[in-house]
């Protein structure tokens, strides 16, 4: 319906940067895992982004208060912003985890799951650009949730990895987290697809 007062459209250039800084914190957690740069040097870039989206995420619930009409229902707009920024903190979470275990090599296991959160966070950076025009989303989610069962299949493989060769103790708990919160990121995105996708039926 045709209104004249105007719709608050800076939602969607929040999301889309959100969601390129999701995008660009996985690649800088990546780059551990490929084994191209240290804990050290991925936390403090990864922290950086992490606090950006904070910041982004909180303008988003801010501005919800203030604006008349918004171009998506108020809750999807706040579910949004709370999901994606849940994606971004458990990066976080991954890489607090590998500095606090003085971890300095990743496992075969944990390079496949790293790589899938990569290329989840790469379709979640399309789905939420195609948001505004409300095309294009679906089918990005539907990918989205490929890679979210690519990522289930890794966890479990990841995890029977852990008891298939005589593993200290102490390595098995501490892999045995940071698979868990690679799982979790992956599971995160998908919970993004799922408010993408009734923002969008609510919408059409």
């Amino acid at each position: 319906m045709f209104s004249l007062l105007p719709r608050d459209e800076r939602y969607f250039e929040r999301f889309n940067e959100m969601a390129q800084r999701i995008h660009e914190a996985a690649g800088v957690q990546n780059q551990f895992f490929s084994e191209e740069a240290p804990v050290a040097v991925v936390a403090e870039h990864v922290k950086r982004l992490e606090h950006e989206c904070d910041e982004i995420s909180h303008e988003i619930l801010r501005r919800i208060d203030r604006t008349f009409i918004t171009p998506l229902d108020r809750d999807d707009i706040h579910r949004l912003a709370v999901r994606l920024d849940d994606v971004i903190d458990l990066i976080d979470g991954t890489v607090r985890r590998l500095s606090l275990f003085k971890v300095t090599k990743p496992t075969p296991p944990s390079k496949r799951l790293a790589d899938v959160v990569v290329r989840i966070t790469a379709e979640l950076v399309l789905a939420v650009r195609a948001l505004s025009a409300r095309k294009g989303v679906i089918e990005h989610c539907i990918l989205i949730k490929k890679l979210e069962n690519e990522g289930d299949a890794a966890y479990h493989d990841a995890g029977a990895s852990l008891f298939a060769d005589p593993i200290p103790v102490i390595d098995v708990i501490k892999w045995k987290d940071i698979y868990e919160n690679l799982e979790r990121t992956v599971d995160a995105c998908e919970a993004v697809a799922h408010i993408l996708e009734s923002a969008v039926w609510k919408s059409s």
